[in-house]
């Protein structure tokens, strides 16, 4: 029923909400990475799911709670439907990793939410930044280093801005590079060039 579910909400909202432009800051090439987008509400993210024109090899990072309570407002029955990766706030996280680092090795792509939650603890002034471990253990796993396009959803413009990619460098310490892919990847979050 998930699926179905899925299928039937995404073409509805195909049909009743406007188109978005793409624009790319340079032609995207096919391969696992990361699409790390801006937070503009479930509209944004079900544009990136529905509109996007990778869509169909996304798999989107959800929130484990998100996926069983009815207080969010994309019901569970919906998410469900979706190809996602179930995000735990606990020990579990590395099941998470793990699971993306299944979705890399099959050349599709993450679809992650960085930013901050209200209330949320904050880290690097507005961004979670656990998930970047993702590039060295990518590298670990496949040799490659891994591309990260931060992704600007902008509803007034009906707009969405891929920014060139952000790539996690192997020949440096993860300490000395995460304070750079995370002012990197907030510039392209703002929609900044």
């Amino acid at each position: 029923m998930g699926e179905r579910t899925y299928r039937a909400a995404c073409a509805l909202y195909r049909l009743f909400s406007r188109k978005m432009n793409v624009e790319w800051a340079e032609p995207f090439q096919k391969g696992p990475c990361v699409f790390v987008v801006n937070n503009a509400g479930v509209a944004g993210a079900l544009d990136m799911m529905v509109r996007f024109p990778e869509k169909d090899r996304i798999h989107p990072w959800i929130l484990e709670e998100m996926l069983e309570k009815r207080e969010y407002p994309i019901p569970p029955a919906i998410l469900k439907g979706t190809p996602y990766i179930p995000v735990y706030r606990d020990q579990r996280f590395i099941l998470t990793l793990r699971q993306s680092i299944r979705v890399l090795q099959k050349d599709h792509y993450l679809l992650i939410f960085p930013e901050q939650t209200p209330g949320g603890r904050e880290t690097h002034r507005w961004i979670n930044t656990g998930w970047l471990r993702l590039g060295e253990m990518w590298y670990r796993a496949s040799g490659r280093s891994l591309k990260m396009y931060p992704v600007h959803v902008d509803k007034d413009k009906h707009l969405i801005k891929v920014a060139a990619p952000v790539r996690y460098d192997p020949a440096k310490r993860f300490s000395e590079q995460e304070k750079d892919l995370v002012e990197q990847l907030s510039k392209g979050l703002r929609g900044e060039s």
